[in-house]
């Protein structure tokens, strides 16, 4: 059995690297994604644009400004003189806010009474609005302290764990070790069934005593072995190359990935047998990763999801791997507190195995 495996396992790497459209999936997609997420995709906001309406020109409207100025997140791009000109720059997308002083600001000040400052966002974009707008509630804050001397009643001290400066690339390169290994493991999975039957070489390995079993051994490890190299190097590049502390443990991580891509391989595996071409195996397989990567708590947390939409995620190995992958990297997590992650995987992946195998029979016998 192991013989015919073993010439399965050659066959299968040498399809899969001699074919131009494979090596390239295998290849380009890790690298120019690794590129785009580990650089471009970040929460941090730095150099927003903002308009200044100042009618007190007065010396605590100044000092504000000068506490702005003096951020590297903020950066001054239009100084308004009237109300008309407040909607074009908004409108335009010139600055995303315009602070607004009243012509009374520093006089209320001065009299120890309450003055308001007017900020305008563009909430076109929600979340960075809301960015934007907690950066500015921290820097009136400190001013309030700072010039006024007045400290509100419990304000809170906050330290955060883990990562402590709030670096969001160390919350989204993690994640990018499971959105990688799922999109190439899955479409190399997804076409090389797909791939023979194109091909016409299915039926010659129909008549050959090659059974179910060591069909479905022989094409879940070329793609098991590709999506551990694909993690592992990931895994080199996130610490090694974008500073992203590793704290947990290698066998963990490693436990999880494994049964993450035994899962990924069962979902491919199933979409391979039930195409005929390598186009529809293509297709299934971002049919499969598209709502896999949203529904998997990637980018937005899952806990602000419909209920009906959470209860749906629970089929999602994403979902569970990427606890596993964002704890062994930011914490040192023991197995206890992750095992929860790892037993659903384990069945998921049971489950596809077993329905794959089931549909290679069915389409044997």
């Amino acid at each position: 059995m192991w013989h015919r495996i073993w010439h399965l396992l050659v066959k299968e790497f040498l399809t899969l690297f001699k074919d131009k459209r494979s090596r390239f999936v295998v290849i380009a997609p890790p690298l120019v994604q690794l590129l785009v997420f580990g650089y471009a995709a970040t929460f941090d906001i730095d150099r927003v644009p903002y308009a200044v309406y100042d009618e007190d020109r007065g010396r605590w409207s100044q000092a504000v400004l000068a506490r702005l100025r003096g951020s590297p997140v903020f950066e001054e791009a239009a100084h308004l003189d009237h109300d008309a000109q407040i909607a074009p720059v908004l409108d335009r997308r010139q600055v995303l806010f315009v602070i607004h002083f009243g012509s009374r600001f520093s006089e209320r000040l001065a009299r120890g009474r309450q003055a308001p400052v007017q900020v305008i966002l563009d909430g076109r974009n929600s979340n960075t609005a809301l960015i934007v707008l907690g950066y500015l509630r921290t820097v009136l804050a400190d001013f309030t302290v700072e010039h006024l001397h007045i400290v509100p009643p419990g304000r809170p001290v906050i330290r955060a764990w883990f990562n402590e400066n709030l670096q969001s690339r160390w919350f989204i390169v993690p994640g990018i070790v499971a959105l990688l290994t799922l999109v190439v493991t899955m479409v190399t999975t997804a076409l090389t069934v797909a791939r023979e039957r194109e091909q016409g070489t299915f039926d010659q390995l129909l008549v050959t005593p090659i059974t179910p079993f060591e069909i479905l051994v022989g094409k879940t490890i070329p793609p098991f072995v590709i999506g551990l190299a694909e993690g592992s190097l990931i895994l080199a590049v996130a610490v090694y190359w974008f500073g992203v502390p590793f704290r947990g443990s290698l066998t963990l991580f490693y436990a999880g990935m494994g049964l993450y891509l035994l899962a990924a391989i069962g979902v491919g595996l199933m979409i391979s047998s039930l195409s005929v071409t390598q186009q529809q195996g293509l297709m299934g397989a971002f049919l499969f990763v598209v709502p896999a990567v949203i529904l998997s708590g990637f980018a937005t947390p899952i806990e602000n999801m419909p209920e009906t939409v959470q209860r749906i995620t629970y089929l999602n190995p994403m979902r569970y791997f990427l606890v596993i992958v964002r704890t062994t990297f930011l914490a040192d997590p023991p197995f206890a507190l992750l095992w929860p992650q790892f037993w659903p995987m384990a069945i998921i992946a049971a489950v596809t195995m077993a329905t794959a195998a089931w549909l290679f029979r069915h389409r044997l016998y």
